[in-house]
């Protein structure tokens, strides 16, 4: 390559489906792809939550390499209660107790680190998702900041110095509108001013956080779409008043999509009258239940008492239900998993040492929502308001995510069809600075013209009157998922 980066500037727009992407709503993110690259294929991880996802774009790698596999999943060895990381605190004790690190797999910010390269972090969605981007950011000499404080903040010292200089944190509201100026202002005044740090990276929380709880396409999401939209504007004119603008690449994304809810389907209180004693979330597991059971409109079984047979049990059970949309289980053939009419986890990228006994997605379908979004889908009942919107299945209106990039190594206004994904983030990184992927990441640069010659993959498996698909495309080291779901 001829042309060199200096800096890399990546911004995230938390759970932003890329047909919200447009001149009326979003007028700076649209100016700034076609200056660039749009992979309009590009697809998140599954599941299609934020946490996993989070480690995957730190990664390059799926939850079977990182083991992150879900945003909530229990681990015998270290409680007695699904594991929810709200806190340091608690993922500090996770990986005491189980002798292992949550991310289990080397980030781009260790390769930078040992490359003599810093990563400054501005994040406003969870501490959990906050640690994923560079969990060893003090060790590393790295910066990460958190809009939830200090004690979310690998770094702690960077909340000081944004509170020194910008004040006290805003207080939470809803939508985000604060959180979003706040973190903005920290990332373009301190962090690109002041730190200059080699890969600096903005998450912005919303429209993901408004989305759940004030609908997809309601007045308030859009309209903190529109916040969201003029802070990046903000960024982008930064970047593009400096003398050596044309040495900065910058990668725009979403982690995940998002689907319109509709009915609830109560998971927990169906198997208790089937014979499974379920346990919520909230309630300790492990003891005086017989399964495990997260909620969400995707989630994960663990049999806590009757082994193989019950998890059989449940997952005939679930082939029967309508309400059901697609189920794996470990091992069987990399294609159907052990219980036959499932996939396999190893298709999907879960077959982790952690991994659940079942995980089960909720139906969904392609009908429009009340806004004329098309996807809709089940879940659990307590977890979001009637008619919010969630994310962690398959459906393409989940997967499908933005992702845009501009510089000196893309093209300016290409749309790219290649099959690729968030995992891609990493290994592009490196590559703007002609650094090598760790070996277990994706090896996939969006830097590089594609060569990919094979296309999509379709596996149907079932049984009796179930019968779920899933289409695929295979990388050699890596596979994106593009979309699945049942068909009968």
């Amino acid at each position: 390559m001829t042309r060199s980066t200096d800096h890399v500037v990546i911004c995230v727009f938390d759970g932003l489906r890329p047909e919200f992407v447009t001149r009326e709503r979003t007028p700076n993110l649209v100016r700034f792809a076609e200056s660039g690259t749009w992979f309009r294929e590009a697809r998140s991880i599954f599941p299609s939550e934020t946490r996993p996802a989070s480690a995957s774009i730190a990664t390059g790698a799926p939850p079977s390499i990182h083991g992150v596999i879900g945003n909530y999943f229990g681990i015998p060895e270290v409680g007695n209660k699904v594991l929810e990381f709200r806190s340091l605190t608690e993922i500090a004790r996770v990986e005491e107790r189980s002798g292992r690190p949550l991310v289990d797999a080397e980030t781009f910010a260790d390769v930078l680190a040992r490359h003599g390269r810093k990563l400054a972090v501005v994040h406003t969605a969870s501490p959990a998702a906050t640690f994923m981007m560079n969990p060893q950011a003090a060790r590393n000499g790295h910066w990460t900041f958190s809009i939830h404080g200090r004690d979310a903040s690998v770094t702690p010292e960077a909340v000081d110095e944004a509170i020194a200089r910008f004040g006290p944190l805003p207080e939470r509201d809803l939508p985000r509108f604060a959180e979003i100026d706040y973190a903005e202002r920290v990332f373009r005044e301190h962090v690109l001013e002041r730190i200059k740090p080699d890969v600096a990276l903005l998450w912005f929380n919303e429209p993901d956080t408004s989305s759940h709880y004030r609908f997809l396409g309601s007045d308030e999401t859009l309209s903190v779409l529109k916040a969201v939209d003029e802070a990046f504007g903000r960024v982008l004119g930064w970047i593009e008043e400096q003398s050596d603008d044309e040495r900065y690449t910058i990668i725009v994304a979403s982690d995940h999509g998002h689907i319109t809810t509709t009915d609830t389907v109560p998971l927990h209180d169906l198997l208790r009258t089937v014979g499974h004693e379920s346990c919520r979330p909230e309630e300790p597991i492990f003891t005086g239940t017989q399964i495990s059971v997260t909620r969400g409109n995707t989630g994960e079984i663990r049999i806590t008492e009757g082994g193989i047979a019950r998890r059989d049990e449940i997952a005939r059970w679930l082939m029967e239900q309508d309400f059901l949309g697609m189920l794996f289980s470990p091992g069987g053939n990399g294609i159907e998993g052990d219980v036959p009419g499932t996939f396999s986890l190893s298709l999907v990228g879960l077959n982790h040492a952690r991994a659940p006994d079942l995980v089960y997605v909720l139906r969904s379908f392609d009908d429009k929502d009340v806004w004329g979004n098309p996807g809709i889908s089940f879940i659990t009942p307590d977890y979001l308001p009637a008619g919010g919107s969630m994310h962690g299945g398959l459906s393409t209106h989940e997967l499908n995510t933005v992702l845009i990039g501009a510089g000196p190594h893309f093209t300016g206004g290409v749309s790219d069809h290649r099959a690729c994904g968030i995992i891609d983030i990493a290994s592009t990184v490196l590559a703007a600075f002609g650094l090598p992927p760790a070996a277990t990441m994706s090896d996939r640069s969006l830097l590089e013209a594609s060569s990919e010659r094979r296309g999509p993959v379709v596996h149907e498996v079932g049984i009796g009157r179930f019968r779920q698909r899933l289409t695929s495309v295979d990388r050699g080291r890596s596979r994106i998922l593009l979309g699945g779901g049942r068909i009968a």
